[in-house]
Order: structure tokens, then C-alpha cells, then sequence
């Protein structure tokens, strides 16, 4: 599913414009980006939470050239889903294995 189809479904549900929605939607994403990026949690009851996480570094390769490089230690954007969102997707995925 893409963002402009969220926001269709979002706009026909609540019957608010696709472009308050829209509006809404981006002002939560930027905001969501920002506290992670300044290495804060966002925790949403009942969705789950997003956080920054440490990578370590690592020595990767280059395969087609077989030299071995160096990866630096960095932060990635992590998720850890809530409860019941983790629980809905294992029982209730209608795609198959």
C-alpha cells in the first residue's frame, strides 16, 4: 500500500479532504523523523515505537571485486512493534508463507 492510498482511505472513512489528510499525515511523519533523529523514542500506544539504534562496524565486501571494506559504526532507524499489532500480523496475515 502506498501513502496516496492511505490517504484516500483515510479521507473516504473520516470524510475530511485528502489534502487536510495529506497535510496531517506528512506534519506526522516529519515529526516522527525529527525525534528519532535527535535520538528520541516515539511511542504510539498500540502501534508500536521508533528509535534510533546503533549499528556496529563491521567489515563488508565487495563481491565482484572480492576486496574487503570497512563499515563504519552508524544509527539506523529502528521499530519494535507494540503488543497487539505483533500479535494481529502473526495471526491474522492473510499472505501466505
Amino acid at each position: 500500500m502506498r501513502k496516496s492510498e492511505i490517504i484516500t482511505l483515510i479521507g473516504d472513512k473520516t470524510g475530511i479532504p485528502k489534502v487536510d489528510v495529506l497535510i496531517t499525515i506528512e506534519a506526522l511523519f516529519a515529526e516522527i523523523k525529527n525525534a528519532v533523529i535527535e535520538g528520541e523514542g516515539v511511542y504510539l500506544r498500540g502501534f508500536g515505537t521508533f528509535f534510533p539504534k546503533k549499528r556496529a562496524a563491521k567489515v563488508g565486501r565487495i563481491v565482484k571485486r572480492n576486496v574487503a571494506i570497512n563499515i563504519p559504526a552508524m544509527y539506523i532507524a529502528g521499530f519494535k512493534p507494540g503488543k497487539d499489532f505483533g500479535k494481529d500480523v502473526k495471526t491474522k496475515c492473510k499472505k501466505p508463507l
